[in-house]
């Protein structure tokens, strides 16, 4: 069996042409229309001069035709790098400088923003990015349009060679680096197929299913919702973004879809109890609801689970340098407390858990330690990053074997008697907020660079609705008093939605630990049990 993703639509377009692929509201798509339309835009990227190898990056809103774009580029052996069409210009311009990509693929309203993001580009890297325009919108005129949809409608059907190997990177996704530069893990075909096998096998996923497609596309668990419904025939039901903030109307488009299958990050689930969206008895078609990212808290589970008790609960856990998720956990029974701490649970199939100390030695059941992986889904690393790469990816203990890696999470856990892992926490400054992991030096960098504070610190407290909140406390420049609103502003312009702080402390002077360095948890703590106000 070949372990391309993008086989998985040729199969089912063979066997089941007329079978629904993808849908977004009306716009839908067969696995015939898909394999056809996706075999278009490779034979018109390949005419253009896009080779194996090539960055592709796809700046194009959820939809089907962004399907469409990253099974093209994987068939002419490119690698495609989503880009989330909500973020700053000046973010999205780092990353096409740091994956110096040559292509770029726009559709929808995003022709301005291809415009600015091609002009805000590096002078070297404006003079070779080509661009394809896949319709919806005008399109972009700084760069050079190298086709568009009347290009692609005459474009040829058939069948593109293979030009990789299950070992060639599919596609690079970008998360929140500390030093303030955007990180891009670099994803394989064989990644992400091992990861797919085991979960289409062990969550019984088949051609009468319906998946929801509920996360961002540049996010890795839309890598599952995507591929784990091509590789079992069914038809991938895409949420339109704007309904997270729609309780009810999420809940009513997963009855009227009638979906089988929910994976999305808990956050979402979290605020659709709070506003008490979900009835008893809701969803009769849902089989499982599966979530990832961050924390699912114990009372909104179990007010899931005493309104569905006919669905199957299950909680995944994985880093993007892992592929989607490295272990999991179906609960058994509604916890009986409030207060009962779910497992991220085993080692999915191919993977390995393991709780090291520093000296990257067992630890004893029942014994906190830091938490790594290893096994078939580990990334091959940081796109040219080599120093980071060593960093965080490490030769297993007692092993001669240079491919025998494992990759420190930063995340503390204990391994239970049971031969369950429970998630402890983190042992550096980073978060998860809406399933987004976040480098909270990030922020802090992007803020010195205002120019307007003397110093600044980070932190992030516990939200209602979300996972966490994120919280400055600065103190300014003399002779300068910023208004919170105005740094938030500013900070819009380089950091996505998601990594603003939503609350500000001013301070003569941040508190400093007895060795000199920011007491984070004191300020933690003053967010946390002070009135302060988001501003």
């Amino acid at each position: 069996m070949s372990e391309l993703l993008q086989d998985w639509v040729r199969a089912q377009a063979d066997r089941r042409p007329d079978a629904p692929a993808v849908r977004l509201g009306d716009h839908r798509l067969t696995y015939g229309e898909l394999e056809r339309a996706s075999n278009r835009l490779a034979h018109q990227l390949s005419a253009a001069g896009c080779e194996p190898g090539d960055r592709v990056g796809l700046l194009i809103p959820k939809s089907p035709a962004a399907v469409v774009a990253m099974l093209g580029v994987l068939k002419v052996g490119a690698i495609y790098v989503p880009l989330d069409t909500a973020s700053p210009v000046a973010r999205l311009a780092k990353i096409l400088e740091q994956c110096d990509d040559r292509w770029l693929l726009g559709a929808g309203d995003t022709g301005v923003l291809a415009d600015l993001l091609a002009a805000a580009l590096p002078a070297p890297c404006a003079r070779i990015l080509r661009t394809g325009w896949l319709g919806g919108g005008a399109p972009p005129t700084v760069t050079p349009v190298m086709f568009g949809p009347e290009d692609l409608a005459v474009a040829p059907e058939g069948r593109v060679a293979p030009r990789t190997s299950p070992r060639d990177p599919a596609h690079i996704l970008f998360t929140s680096g500390s030093t303030g530069v955007p990180k891009g893990v670099v994803i394989t075909h064989s990644n992400v197929w091992h990861f797919v096998r085991w979960a289409v096998e062990y969550f019984g996923i088949g051609p009468s299913d319906r998946n929801s497609g509920h996360s961002p596309l540049h996010f890795d668990l839309s890598t599952f919702d995507i591929f784990g419904s091509f590789a079992a025939g069914a038809e991938l039901v895409m949420i339109p973004p704007e309904l997270n903030l729609l309780p009810h109307r999420l809940a009513r488009l997963i009855r009227e879809a009638e979906l089988t299958q929910w994976f999305s990050v808990p956050s979402v689930l979290n605020y659709m109890a709070k506003f008490d969206a979900v009835k008893e008895g809701d969803f009769p078609s849902l089989r499982r609801l599966m979530w990832c990212g961050e924390v699912f808290p114990t009372p909104s589970l179990i007010h899931w689970m005493e309104r569905l008790p006919h669905a199957r609960f299950t909680n995944l856990y994985g880093p993007t340098e892992a592929t989607i998720a490295s272990s999991y956990y179906t609960i058994p029974e509604c916890p009986a407390s409030e207060d009962e701490v779910i497992p991220i649970g085993r080692a999915c199939g191919g993977e390995e858990l393991l709780v090291l100390d520093e000296h990257r030695r067992a630890v004893p059941a029942g014994e906190q330690g830091n938490l790594y992986i290893g096994g078939a889904g580990l990334s091959p690393g940081y796109w040219r990053d080599r120093e980071r790469t060593q960093e965080v990816f490490t030769l297993r203990p007692r092993t001669a074997n240079p491919e025998d890696r494992i990759y420190r999470t930063g995340d503390l856990a204990v391994m239970g008697e049971d031969g369950l892992v429970r998630f402890c926490g983190r042992s550096d400054n980073q978060v998860k907020s809406r399933g987004y992991r976040i480098e909270l030096g990030e922020i802090e960098t992007a803020l010195h660079a205002l120019g307007v504070l003397r110093e600044c610190a980070v932190v992030a407290a516990p939200g209602v609705a979300f996972d966490a909140v994120i919280c400055c406390a600065y103190v300014p420049l003399k002779g300068r008093r910023p208004a919170p609103s105005d740094m938030r502003e500013a900070l819009s312009h380089v950091l996505p939605s998601y990594m603003l702080p939503a609350r500000w402390l001013e301070l003569d002077a941040l508190p400093a630990t007895s060795n000199g360095k920011i007491d984070r948890r004191s300020l933690k703590e003053r967010f946390v049990h002070e009135e302060v106000a988001a501003r």
